[in-house]
């Protein structure tokens, strides 16, 4: 089995307990107006530009016009300054397995582990699965995940982990589908397999400016989260450097709210109502 990665980055910090590893997958089926991984979109191999520098001399202008399959790092040598790279690197469960697995005794060491994002990584939940098998517990592990997956992939995936990253961005169908792409059902139904899975999870919700940090939208998340074994949720404010990505990716970024307004922190209501809540 073979999945694509897009990064492997070491010693994380943020991705859960303790020093990690984490996976960032590519692939992702929603299209939130605020993300800040764009590279993690597109479930293909991609050629990324960086434009700072660039002599606009053309000779990578045939490049764009590739296959994922037909790009090599042979052919994006052809930029003088060493500007373009591939994002997506495949690999086998094995492989990435044994990579993982050679940074056991430091990662046990300081109580972490691995950590798979993306992108969403249950979109390649086979793969992943294999994955964890290989893994054969010899490591903490947790997902990232959006939760816009099918039932049966998430609930096959979260039996394997310890822990699990969830997040609650919209819980109104229409504002959801206008600022993810996505309705909230499938997210809805897996969040509450979840909830009664018995495995460890962390609710993060993202305060976008008008969009999720309204008293309406919080209301709704503290309504879905009440009286389930969250753990605690993460308030993540919005990042200012979130548009910074697009233009090497080819796309641009036009997010469709006031991303220079602060969002709104409302700690009160989760504790009120019995809910641990962290603010980062």
């Amino acid at each position: 089995m073979e999945g694509l990665v897009f990064s492997i980055e070491e010693f994380a910090l943020f991705d859960g307990p303790g020093i990690r590893t984490t996976v960032f997958m590519k692939g992702c089926a929603m299209r939130c107006a605020w993300c800040h991984n764009p590279e993690g979109l597109s479930a293909k191999r991609q050629l990324i530009r960086n434009p700072n520098g660039c002599l606009h001399c053309g000779k990578c202008a045939p490049l764009f016009a590739l296959t994922p399959e037909a790009l090599t790092e042979e052919k994006i040598a052809v930029c003088p300054k060493g500007l373009l790279r591939i994002s997506g690197k495949t690999y086998t469960a094995e492989t990435l397995a044994g990579m993982l697995l050679k940074n056991e005794n430091i990662l046990n060491a300081n109580g972490g582990g691995i950590t798979f994002s993306g992108g969403e990584c249950l979109l390649q939940a086979d793969f992943l699965s294999e994955v964890l098998e290989r893994l054969n517990g010899r490591l903490h592990v947790a997902i990232e995940t959006g939760g816009y997956v099918s039932q049966d992939k998430f609930a096959r995936v979260i039996s394997k982990v310890d822990l699990v990253y969830f997040d609650l961005k919209i819980m109104d169908d229409t504002a959801a589908v206008r600022y993810t792409g996505r309705d909230s059902r499938m997210i809805s139904d897996n969040f509450h397999t979840l909830a009664q899975s018995g495995v460890p999870f962390i609710v993060r919700v993202p305060l976008i400016p008008g969009i999720t940090d309204t008293p309406e939208n919080y209301a709704a998340i503290v309504e879905k989260i009440k009286g389930t074994p969250v753990l605690y949720v993460e308030l993540l404010p919005y990042n200012k450097l979130a548009g910074s990505k697009y233009a090497a990716v080819g796309m641009e970024y036009t997010p469709d709210f006031d991303e220079t307004r602060e969002p709104i922190v409302d700690v009160e209501i989760f504790e009120k109502n019995g809910i641990k809540v962290k603010v980062y």
